[in-house]
């Protein structure tokens, strides 16, 4: 089992400031010209959707600048993995670029995940279902707390838990969620829905008729109603159904009173004589 540890030391400490990079940085750092083809993809991006107009904004910078900012990898033993620069590394390769900037650090698993994840949500926000996924992948992969992932962030554990939480979602819907057609507000007023198939119908709605995310709770707080009248409804009409059955079978006046957890029936009786003979249906029902 892989060791716990505190998170959240930051890019800070793993990569040198931009304005200073090509000038030393820390003594200790050692920027080299690495040929593309030897680095291989981040394994713990987190990121999976790319915005191709800024990656087109990026690229026209390189050509006009050059690659300002290295990319950071490790050494595996067939060459180099990347850390963090993913973008950087698509523009260089959309340019047919030969070599690339680097910065080798030795890390570990868990370092690169929180790199990957910390890079991305402070350069350019990852959407909530990246974010749901890098979470998740703390907790299943790493034995994390949100507690722990919330601190290293500077987010409250509420906030991650929800994030979380939009995993529920049908996948359909955490697609929208992933394009910007619905938002993570959207999103948390469908998990209040009972079933997936509501949830996907409802998100589908809200995207054609441009329902604000206020709008949303409202028709979400409409449904959950009618549903739970609804289920209310098949179970005061159970409840009166045994009370009948057992009026039938006793021959007295029966009344249920049924609760969340508990109940209780109420067995009228007009004389000792009554009792006695309710009595021996019951023991008789029994033997």
């Amino acid at each position: 089992m892989i060791e716990k540890r505190a998170l959240g030391r930051g890019l800070s400490a793993l990569i040198p400031p931009r304005e200073v990079v090509f000038v030393g940085a820390e003594k200790h750092e050692k920027i080299i010209n690495l040929t593309i083809s030897q680095i291989k993809t981040n394994k713990y991006q987190p990121r999976v959707e790319f915005n191709e107009e800024k990656l087109s904004e990026l690229i026209r910078s390189i050509k006009e600048k050059g690659i300002i900012q290295p990319v950071l990898v490790r050494k595996v033993h067939d060459g180099y993995e990347l850390i963090a620069g993913e973008r950087r590394l698509r523009a260089a390769k959309k340019l047919q670029l030969e070599n690339i900037p680097a910065i080798v650090k030795d890390v570990n698993d868990i370092d690169m995940l929180e790199i990957s994840l910390i890079e991305n949500i402070q350069r350019e926000g990852l959407n909530p279902i990246e974010e749901a996924n890098a979470f998740e992948r703390f907790i299943t992969e790493f034995n994390f707390t949100q507690e722990r992932i919330a601190q290293a962030l500077g987010k409250d554990r509420s906030t991650i838990a929800n994030t979380i939480r939009l995993l529920a979602l049908p996948k359909k819907v955490q697609e929208y969620i992933s394009k910007n057609m619905i938002t993570a507000g959207h999103a948390k007023a469908l998990l209040s829905l009972p079933t997936e198939n509501e949830q996907y119908r409802v998100a589908n709605f809200i995207i054609n008729k441009g329902l604000s995310v206020r709008e949303a709770e409202k028709l979400v707080a409409r449904r959950t109603a009618g549903s739970k009248d609804k289920r209310e409804s098949r179970k005061d009409a159970r409840i009166e159904d045994v009370a009948s059955q057992l009026q039938h079978v006793l021959g007295t006046r029966v009344k249920i009173l049924h609760g969340k957890s508990r109940g209780s029936i109420q067995i009228e009786y007009y004389s000792t004589e009554d009792l006695n003979r309710i009595l021996d249906i019951i023991v008789s029902k029994r033997a």
